[in-house]
Order: structure tokens, then C-alpha cells, then sequence
């Protein structure tokens, strides 16, 4: 299917309601999945958002002021995963958990806007990674119409430049629980360690990065091609020395740079 055969049916699925809530994040994916909402539904679309301990606070921020230049209604609502006991114990569901419990309180929030249809923003590559948090979505009856018309994340980066948005280029984002390895219990005071460790090496200049959280050490991820540029000694220096501060005993840099995902290496069969 063609680029624009693609646009043309995600048009078209989309066009199929009277009004749509989108669930979102401020990312590539559904950022995208808004800007073409409102260009179908002008004000009969609402975007909905997560904001809690789990999301970095950049993210949310930079979602209200993308919203706000999209000139979309946007609600921002409290969520409470850390109050679920399964969520917090990490097993390889959490995704299910968290989403399952997000997905609920948007619908509701939905249905009280009257609003006909909720859909969140996963593309066909999605589809090749273990998520389940799509069983939560299907469960709630929270449609992705970026699969459905067969988008990737290459195909949405190539549509957001083209409409001039400035997240076409925008690195990947992630909830600061997926740094954790799974069945590690996630708690408050690692999110937030993982959280001003990120910021740190952002603030530093490098536009993507993971902290991956194993304990006392800090397993840092970026692009390969920052490597030079994360080993100038006086970067490297500031880096160590303030998640040093945080509470990380020892700080990593994974030769293998930053992956989507990488912890989904720890699953077995």
C-alpha cells in the first residue's frame, strides 16, 4: 500500500465516527494521530492525557503545549498505577496493568464528553514488539487506527514532516517504568532516580537516552553516534559525578547504545 493510499485510509477509518478522543502522550505516534484528527474533526476531537510519577515530565509538558499550538481540547487527568499491586511488582503484564487502568478512567472521561470513540496511537511496528498493553486496549475497546492502515513509524515520521509538525523528528519516549527490568519492583524513589538521571543527560545536549535502572548501577544508553561525545571528559565527568548524587553507585555506558525496548531481551519464552 502506497503512502498516500495509507493516509487516505487512516482518513477514512477515522472518518467513520462523529467525534474521537485520542490518548495522548506528546509522542511522534500519536501526536501525528491528533494533528489528523483535528483536521477532520475540528472541534469534535479532545486529546486525553496521563500525567503521573510514571511519565517524565518533560514529556507531559511538551503534550500540553503541542495541544495548546494544535489549538485542541486537552484534558490531563491524575493517573494512579502505583496504586496497583501488580503493576508495582513488574512482571512482564505490567504494561497490561497500567494501560488497562488508563484506558479506563479515559473512557470514562469520554463518555461523560460524549464523545463517540477512543483510539491511542500505535503503528504497525508496534505490532512486532511484545506489548500488552494492547490486550488492555482491545479490551476497552480503544481502537488503533494507525494499524489499520498499515502506518509505520518511518511512514508517520515522513506525514508529520510533510504537515510541518515538529515532533516528525522527535525522538521515541517511553514510561519510566520500561527502565527497570521486569519483576524488579518499581517504587517512587527509582522512577524518580531514572528520571533526574535522564534529565541530566539531556540537559548535557544529547536528544535521546535511556537510564536503565539494575540496582546500584545506572546502565546509560544513547546513540551510538554520541558515544565520542558522551566519553569528552568533562561531559563524562558531569554525568557520573551527578548520578553519583542521585544514588547510583556505579554508572554504565551499554556498548550496544540506545535500543527500543531492551529490556524485552529479558523475556523468555
Amino acid at each position: 500500500m502506497g503512502l498516500e493510499n495509507k493516509l487516505n485510509r487512516l482518513k477514512t477509518v477515522l472518518g467513520n465516527h462523529k467525534s474521537l478522543a485520542v490518548a495522548f502522550s506528546g509522542g511522534v505516534d500519536s501526536s501525528f494521530l491528533l494533528a489528523v484528527a483535528k483536521e477532520i474533526f475540528c472541534d469534535r476531537v479532545v486529546a486525553v492525557t496521563a500525567e503521573s510519577i510514571i511519565q517524565p515530565a518533560r514529556e507531559t509538558s511538551f503534550a500540553k503545549k503541542f495541544a495548546s499550538r494544535l489549538k485542541v481540547r486537552h484534558i490531563v487527568f491524575t493517573s494512579k498505577e502505583m496504586a496497583i499491586p501488580e503493576f508495582c511488582a513488574n512482571s512482564k503484564m505490567r504494561c497490561y496493568y497500567c494501560k488497562k487502568s488508563i484506558f479506563e478512567n479515559m473512557q470514562s472521561i469520554v463518555s461523560d464528553l460524549k464523545i463517540e470513540k477512543l483510539v491511542h496511537g500505535a503503528n504497525l511496528d508496534d505490532t512486532h514488539d511484545f506489548r500488552p498493553g494492547f490486550q488492555a486496549a482491545s479490551e476497552m475497546a480503544v481502537d488503533a487506527p494507525m494499524i489499520d492502515a498499515r502506518l509505520t513509524k518511518s511512514d508517520i515520521r515522513k506525514f508529520s514532516r510533510k504537515m510541518g509538525l515538529e515532533t516528525w523528528n522527535r525522538p521515541s519516549g517511553a514510561c519510566l517504568a520500561s527502565r527497570i527490568p521486569y519483576n524488579t519492583p518499581i517504587t517512587a524513589r527509582r522512577l524518580e532516580m531514572i528520571e533526574n538521571a535522564e534529565n541530566i543527560i539531556l540537559d548535557s545536549g544529547f536528544s535521546t537516552c535511556r537510564v536503565r535502572f539494575h540496582d546500584e548501577i545506572a546502565r546509560i544508553e544513547v546513540n551510538m553516534a554520541d558515544f565520542s561525545k558522551i566519553m569528552n571528559e568533562k561531559i563524562r565527568a558531569d554525568i557520573v559525578l551527578h548520578l553519583k548524587k542521585i544514588g547510583f553507585k556505579f554508572v554504565a555506558i551499554d556498548l550496544d547504545g540506545y535500543v527500543s525496548g531492551s529490556m524485552n531481551r529479558m523475556l523468555t519464552e
